[in-house]
């Protein structure tokens, strides 16, 4: 198929304004030519956006699609109950405009997300392309292990989150070729506790350092990058000494652990919009209804630490990849990681490129997160300019992904 996209203004991804109003001519799945003025081939599919604002296709750094804010149903069903709920989720965030994501957890004790990612990968289901780290690998008790708060009745079975624990470098290096034997793209480790789990804090590093070091030299052996759910100032160095790709949240980072990522070129995941909003409404007896009681008590605990931190990143010169740890809260929100970042000073340029870009970067998908003759048509466009209103972002109503369009105005 060949897509003519014309009239829209149009941004590249890497410069920090759009390059004004552009045409774009899609052949198959590439983008052939960006240009002022563009006459459409025979047979070609005319799309008019005028009034949008077209950008390359969002990644999602860090997600979780089969997971829900109510966690619990999702790891006591089966894998297939889990993987065919799923799919909805797949395509909202697709149409979002998310047309790539990295799925660091699933909440089941088989290796659903490698199904699901292959399933898109081969046309079966509609949904973005996916990188996955099928598990969280986690030291018992810290924050991959929600074995406590299951009923009896599932003790007897496997236990879904304790499924990747591991203490001691053998059993790490086992899980971690585990992993990668399944068909991980990624390994996840939990470097901290966090707040959503029952039996660790946020702040405390759960890994010796010669356990991360196991972790991360076993997976780089076998080709993989590894990166660590992690809060804590020494979680953060801790997994940087040993040679991670980027940390993911980082919330509670001081000036001085983020200007040790600067200097060895990691990568910051900062997942805001979930963190943030936490820790903004820790007072309001309403928002937290129904949530667990000591997750809202290690929010209270660490409140001005995270807020102080969303300070240290947005006056920081780290590389930031945009990640929103989406199934903590609904997907269909994913987007608002956006306005999140905004709101702490990051510049709209700097949180638009770290969805394109940026992400691309560290997902070392080179043909991708970038406009330009030659690379793969993952396209969005939005009514309105981004840059003067980040809310635009969560009214994408163009997605092409690989020269498919998937929706359209």
């Amino acid at each position: 198929m060949t897509t003519l996209l014309t009239g829209a203004t149009v941004w590249d991804g890497l410069d920090d304004r759009p390059a004004g109003v552009r045409d774009i001519l899609v052949e198959k799945s590439r983008i052939s030519k960006i240009a002022e003025e563009i006459t459409a081939p025979d047979g070609a599919v005319v799309i008019d956006l005028t009034g949008h604002t077209v950008t390359p296709g969002f990644m999602d750094c860090h997600t979780h699609v089969t997971v829900t804010p109510a966690i619990f149903p999702a790891v006591t069903r089966s894998a297939a109950a889990t993987a065919l709920a799923t799919i909805p989720v797949l395509k909202t965030m697709l149409l979002n405009g998310f047309t790539t994501i990295r799925d660091l957890m699933t909440a089941d004790t088989g290796y659903n997300t490698i199904d699901l990612r292959d399933a898109i990968a081969a046309g079966l289901i509609e949904g973005p392309r996916m990188l996955v780290a099928p598990h969280l690998i986690s030291a018992r008790g810290a924050h991959g292990d929600f074995s406590e708060l299951l009923d009896d009745q599932y003790q007897g079975r496997p236990r879904p989150m304790e499924l990747a624990a591991a203490d001691g470098c053998d059993e790490i290096r086992r899980r971690v070729r585990t992993e990668i034997r399944a068909g991980a793209d990624w390994i996840k480790f939990g470097a901290t506790g966090g707040f959503s789990s029952p039996s660790d804090d946020p702040a405390q590093t759960t890994y010796s350092q010669e356990e991360m070091d196991a972790l991360v030299a076993t997976a780089r052996d076998l080709g993989r990058h590894a990166t660590p759910h992690c809060y804590g100032d020494e979680g953060v160095r801790r997994a940087v000494r040993a040679g991670v790709r980027s940390i993911e949240h980082g919330n509670l980072a001081t000036v001085d652990t983020l200007q040790i990522m600067i200097d060895e070129g990691v990568y910051l995941v900062p997942t805001q919009f979930t963190t943030l909003d936490d820790a903004r409404h820790v007072d309001d007896d309403a928002f937290w209804a129904g949530q667990p009681v000591f997750k809202r008590r290690k929010y209270k605990i660490h409140q001005k630490a995270l807020l102080d931190g969303a300070d240290h990143v947005a006056n920081s010169d780290i590389k930031i990849a945009f990640g929103t740890d989406a199934g903590m809260f609904p997907h269909a929100e994913n987007w608002k990681e956006f306005p999140t970042m905004v709101s702490t000073g990051i510049t709209p340029a700097r949180a638009l490129k770290a969805a394109t870009s940026g992400a691309a970067e560290l997902l070392e998908l080179d043909d991708l997160g970038v406009l330009a003759p030659g690379k793969t048509a993952d396209i969005i466009a939005m009514p309105g300019d981004p840059f003067t209103d980040i809310d635009n972002t969560g009214k994408v109503d163009l997605v092409m992904k690989e020269g498919t369009v998937h929706q359209r105005p």
